[in-house]
């Protein structure tokens, strides 16, 4: 197979879980039918973005990826339809609680889990008061004749996690995302910043990056879609604005990525030897 069709989804959510599954799988339905081998759903789709506030309360709605609804409708969805879907949900595992992503295949199973390594924490976005860092490490999962990458939301501002991700063998990026206004700052608009960080990774990575944003404004916090499908080039395939509700999909010709990823020599050129001071604490 040297072709994949991938896509995104956009659209808002409201605290009834089982409302968003429909909704969701109805998108999903809709991007299968349109050829979609990969369909990637937003961040935490279960609910509205709950990590706006602090609330011991919202720990209860955490589950283990084989008795979250949300995970068990997609393995069911995805059996169904003969696909993949990467599914973001909030995990309890014992005491412990993640921002997690269950690769769910074409038969319905769950492949592995990540973990979100990177969490953020700021007015708006107090992930560090509900998840505990990933403890998974980066994943990379054999998919419909590509190795495919996902990163969860904060994870793809660091450039560190795509060439991680390359490094390990994936042919295509993921990002599902709940990103938009911040509270503390109404003339912040990060929604072109939140786009070029990714372009960036698809450029100097030579692949293709997919990225899966809300819509909708929730408790005064509105997220700004812009849900988007870029080449290796970065060059924009499909995208979506910032009110809209629907799915994007695109067709990405893998023979091709690769050899354009062979001509620029990023691969070939790099200096694993000088990059020490990466891992080491500022």
């Amino acid at each position: 197979m040297t072709e994949i069709t991938v896509a995104a989804l956009q659209l808002a959510f409201t605290n009834d879980i089982h409302a968003n599954i429909k909704a969701v799988s109805e998108l999903v339905r809709e991007a299968a039918g349109k050829g979609a081998q990969v369909v990637l759903p937003p961040e935490l789709f279960e609910g509205e973005y709950f990590c706006r506030v602090e609330d011991e309360s919202l720990f209860a709605n955490a589950r283990p990826a084989n008795e979250h609804k949300a995970v068990l409708a997609m393995q069911h969805l995805a059996a169904d339809l003969g696909i993949h879907i990467p599914t973001s949900f909030f995990e309890a595992d014992g005491p412990h609680f993640y921002n997690s992503l269950a690769m769910i295949g074409p038969d319905g199973r769950i492949e592995g889990v990540y973990r979100k390594s990177h969490i953020p924490d700021g007015p708006g976005y107090e992930e560090k008061f509900y998840f505990r860092p990933g403890n998974t490490g980066f994943k990379v999962w054999n998919g419909p004749g590509a190795k495919i990458g996902v990163g969860v939301c904060w994870d793809q501002w660091y450039p560190e996690t795509a060439r991680a991700m390359m490094l390990m063998g994936a042919e295509v990026l993921f990002y599902p995302t709940a990103i938009g206004s911040e509270p503390h700052d109404d003339s912040l608009d990060t929604a072109r910043l939140w786009r070029r960080a990714m372009v960036g990774h698809a450029v100097s990575n030579v692949v293709p990056v997919v990225a899966a944003n809300r819509v909708g404004t929730e408790h005064g916090q509105t997220f700004y879609g812009t849900s988007f499908i870029t080449d290796e080039r970065g060059d924009i395939l499909a995208e979506l604005d910032r009110e809209e509700t629907g799915v994007i999909v695109a067709k990405l010709d893998l023979e091709r990525i690769k050899r354009h990823r062979a001509a620029f020599g990023f691969f070939r050129d790099r200096r694993p030897e000088l990059y020490g001071r990466l891992v080491e604490d500022i």
